[in-house]
């Protein structure tokens, strides 16, 4: 098999589809598995303060994408997800465009890889990583939206060929996927609301990580984080004072 053959023989051959696919059942069941662990993974770090799990499942998160790379036959989360699904009908989508979104999964684990298995340097920045891959699971699992599927066609300018959900087929909606009035305003509420109450949780509340601290001062003004600088200082001054005073 040459360069060319292993590249665009990637998945399965199934009858009746163009080129190898991927059963888009199992990724988005492997995508919520990896997304599920990693959420684990936090709470424990958080809650009982040990770096061992973290380490451990980021190096498994790094040998499940490698493993992808070159098949998905073989990827321990894929396997996972296939047997969750068996008994689902399959839903065939592209194996160029998946791998290249895995590639990329790859491309960010080998930083997280370096940060925080071979050595423990943990900052905000390298956190929003992480994140960043959690978020990118939780797409696929929750919204069957896979980001790197949208950008191999933005980049190479190329229409994939079975898409997730369809979504490269040119169909009009049936009424059952279309809004109506009152529909849309609920949902347009609903994500104002949302908004609103995140925004109100990390401007009011007391922060007690530095994570937390970096996002409260992410959504204040300037003026607003002035203004909670001199009450802290005037706080400040008021208690030296009573200090003062009890003796």
């Amino acid at each position: 098999m040459n360069l060319k053959q292993f590249l665009l023989n990637y998945g399965e051959k199934v009858p009746g589809y163009e080129g190898s696919v991927i059963n888009e059942r199992e990724a988005r069941a492997a995508a919520g598995i990896l997304f599920m662990l990693g959420m684990i993974v936090i709470f424990v770090g958080i809650g009982y303060n040990h770096i061992i799990v973290a380490r451990v499942y980021l190096a498994f998160l790094f040998l499940d994408f490698t493993i992808r790379l070159f098949t998905p036959r073989y990827a321990p989360s894929l396997l996972l997800g296939r047997f969750f699904v068996q008994n689902q009908e399959p839903e065939y989508v592209g194996g160029i465009q998946k791998r290249f979104a895995w590639t990329i999964g790859w491309f960010i684990a080998i930083p997280m890889m370096n940060w925080f298995v071979l050595h423990w340097d943990i900052t905000f920045y390298k956190v929003l990583i992480c994140i960043l891959c959690l978020s990118l699971m939780f797409l696929e699992s929750a919204f069957s939206i896979c980001v790197g599927c949208i950008l191999y066609k933005w980049i190479f300018q190329k229409d994939p060929k079975h898409c997730p959900g369809g979504v490269c087929e040119t169909r009009i909606k049936e009424p059952i996927l279309r809004y109506n009035p009152i529909q849309k305003s609920i949902a347009i509420l609903t994500a104002i609301a949302l908004s609103i109450g995140i925004y109100l949780f990390l401007a009011k509340t007391e922060s007690k990580t530095f994570f937390g601290e970096f996002l409260h001062e992410l959504v204040l003004t300037k003026h607003q984080l002035q203004v909670e600088k001199d009450k802290a200082f005037d706080q400040a001054f008021e208690d030296s004072d009573n200090e003062d005073d009890d003796f």
